[in-house]
C-alpha cells in the first residue's frame, strides 16, 4: 500500500510539472515581441510605424487616434481579444487581407502562447 501511496505522488508531481512546462511564459514573450518593437511601442499614445499596442486588448481595430490606418483595417470590424490577435499574428494578411502590416507571422505555438502571455501584462 505504501509503494503505491508513493506511486501515485510520484506520478500526480511529474503530471503537474508537465501542466506547468507548457504553461505561457511572459519574459520569453518579451523577447518574442523583439519581432514587433520596430513598428510598435507599448506607451499610450506612441505610435510608430504601426499603432500603439497600449490598451490593445478590448479595443475595435483602426481606433487609436492619429493613426493612419488602411480601408482593410478600417473595416475589418475586428476587435482585438487573445484569439483575433492569435490568428491576426499568425498570418496577418490572411486575417485581414489587405492590411499594411509586413510581417510574415508567428508560425510557432509556443512563442506566440509567451508573446500573448508578454502583451496582456505589458499593454495594460
Amino acid at each position: 500500500m505504501k509503494k503505491l501511496t508513493i506511486l501515485a505522488a510520484v506520478f500526480a508531481a511529474l503530471a503537474l510539472s508537465a501542466g506547468n512546462a507548457s504553461a505561457a511564459d511572459a519574459a520569453k514573450g518579451k523577447k518574442v515581441y523583439n519581432k514587433c518593437k520596430a513598428c510598435h511601442a507599448l506607451k499610450a499614445g506612441k505610435n510608430k510605424v504601426g499603432p500603439t499596442l497600449h490598451g490593445v486588448f478590448g479595443r475595435k481595430a483602426a481606433a487609436v487616434p492619429g493613426f493612419k490606418y488602411s480601408k482593410a483595417m478600417k473595416a475589418s470590424g475586428v476587435t482585438w481579444d487573445e484569439e483575433s490577435l492569435r490568428a491576426y499574428l499568425k498570418k496577418p494578411r490572411k486575417f485581414i487581407k489587405g492590411t499594411r502590416m509586413a510581417f510574415a507571422g508567428i508560425k510557432k505555438k509556443k512563442q506566440m502562447d509567451n508573446l500573448i502571455a508578454y502583451l496582456k501584462e505589458a499593454t495594460k
